[in-house]
């Protein structure tokens, strides 16, 4: 791998369905955020994994995504929701 392949952006082709690993703490209330985010669009969650602990949840949000704006807007949304921990 040469430095200037780090520089490169990932380029898609839209629309494409995309994968976000949703990770918070009670899989009601991170489902309800996830919600939120998405309203009405149609989309496939499923449980990913629990930690070691039990305290953290992860679930995998599969939707169509028109565009990079559309991708991003989802990302930062679930991201600032009081009730999401992470998103990958």
């Amino acid at each position: 791998m040469n430095i200037n392949d780090l520089d490169q952006k990932l380029e898609l082709e839209y629309p494409c369905n995309w994968c976000y690993k949703v990770v918070g703490e009670e899989r009601e209330k991170l489902e309800n955020a996830i919600r939120e985010v998405i309203q009405e669009r149609e989309h496939k969650l499923a449980h990913s994994n629990t930690s070691r602990t039990g305290k953290y949840i992860s679930l995998n949000l599969e939707l169509l995504v028109h565009n990079e704006d559309d991708r991003q807007f989802i990302f930062d949304a679930l991201k600032a929701h009081q009730h999401v921990k992470i998103v990958l």
